[in-house]
């Protein structure tokens, strides 16, 4: 079985194309994990994080949508009819965001699993560390996966967060974070 690693490295062909980078069984469901193109699956991540951060958080559209996504790697989770179920981004400064899962779907790992892409791809560039502004009761979410709090509570989009960082390779160099 191909590592983690050379899965995300081979989620995108020459053409630009999505292939699956993990799938597994979901209670009775498949769920396929792929790196996502904004382009090509815009509608499908805004899909699943309209429907998180906007409709159930009341997270104002134009601060959801900031401008950013066209230079990040994306992750969408999907059921075998396509369906998209999570996602999350990962931007060039280090900073992990935008996860979301459908509720329908949530505490099945689907989260984890989109987490472990966006780390396991910030090692394969060579990163020193990755952070997250984690919403404050999400921080539970994050911890198991080696996120340490690194900030203060503040406030984005009305929602009380903190910032987490994860080291991950102590020998490359740290990325801004600044808040």
């Amino acid at each position: 079985m191909a590592s983690i690693e050379s899965q995300i490295g081979a989620a995108l062909n020459g053409s630009g194309a999505c292939r699956p980078s993990w799938q597994g069984k979901i209670g009775m469901r498949l769920i396929r994990i792929r790196e996502a193109s904004w382009p090509a699956d815009r509608m499908a991540l805004e899909t699943v994080r309209c429907e998180v951060f906007v409709k159930e958080q009341n997270v104002p559209r134009h601060l959801e949508f900031e401008g950013r996504d066209a230079n990040a790697l994306h992750w969408l989770a999907c059921t075998p009819e396509e369906e998209p179920v999570g996602t999350l981004r990962l931007l060039p400064s280090g900073q992990i965001g935008r996860a979301a899962v459908l509720r329908a779907y949530r505490g099945l790992g689907i989260g984890s699993r989109l987490l472990r892409h966006a780390i396991a791809a910030s090692e394969a560039h060579g990163w020193g560390e990755v952070w997250v502004n984690a919403q404050y009761a999400r921080r539970g979410f994050y911890a198991p996966h080696g996120f340490i709090v690194i900030s203060d509570i503040f406030e984005a989009a009305g929602i009380p967060h903190q910032r987490m960082l994860r080291r991950l390779n102590q020998e490359a160099p740290a990325l801004r974070h600044a808040l």
